[in-house]
């Protein structure tokens, strides 16, 4: 058995790293742009869901995802995007690290494209602003928005999502792990009874989205 510990080659630096995978083609190294195209705004418009990676003052990591109707991502011009946030589980990781380090990494999915939208930039917290009103789902209005500037954007392949057959219905096993309120019990809420929380994460729990 192979332990955490090796054997294992390690990479340790860029110029070993270039020499095992090579250079990019200019396209693909020379794509990211620093300001929107019309083409970015027509995906922003039409993705439902985004991962925003951040990372905390001492390099922790997390990347969480926000998801919303379609055009959640309001557009404030070709540089600032700004994200509503909408009740969840209080952790605030990502927005913590946002307060201690502002950088982060967007990417914009859409269902059935194996092509991404992703956007780095840096982030702010605002907690009023006007387009908040423009950020209404079911009466909801956000109490917090993600503010970006962006400094990069640029799209992605497929590959990733063609490999792992992300989309492709015959692929799915969503049974093939126990439920979320059986994961809920074993690591999360021991002393809750089963029936409490297949009650809580079963078809009610839609009630609780805004």
């Amino acid at each position: 058995m192979t332990t955490a510990s090796g054997p294992f080659t390690e990479v340790t630096s860029e110029s070993e790293l270039r020499e095992l995978i090579g250079e990019p083609a200019p396209y693909t190294r020379d794509k990211a742009r620093s300001a929107l195209h019309a083409l970015d705004r027509d995906w922003l418009a039409r993705s439902p869901l985004c991962l925003i990676a951040t990372s905390g003052a001492d390099g922790s990591c997390d990347v969480s995802p926000k998801g919303d109707p379609p055009g959640f991502t309001l557009v404030l011009d070709d540089r600032t995007l700004a994200i509503p946030d909408r009740p969840g589980n209080k952790r605030l990781d990502g927005f913590r690290n946002i307060l201690a380090n502002p950088h982060v990494g967007l990417i914009y999915l859409l269902p059935g494209r194996g092509d991404t939208l992703r956007i780095n930039g840096r982030a702010r917290l605002v907690r009023e602003a006007p387009f908040f009103d423009d950020m209404i789902v079911r009466r909801n209005r956000p109490r917090l928005a993600l503010v970006v500037e962006i400094e990069e954007v640029f799209h992605h392949c497929s590959k990733a999502f063609l490999r792992s057959h992300t989309w492709d219905p015959d692929s799915w096993q969503p049974e093939s792990l126990p439920s979320r309120a059986r994961i809920a019990k074993a690591l999360e809420r021991p002393d809750d009874s089963l029936a409490l929380l297949e009650e809580h994460y079963g078809p009610r729990y839609t009630e609780g989205l805004y």
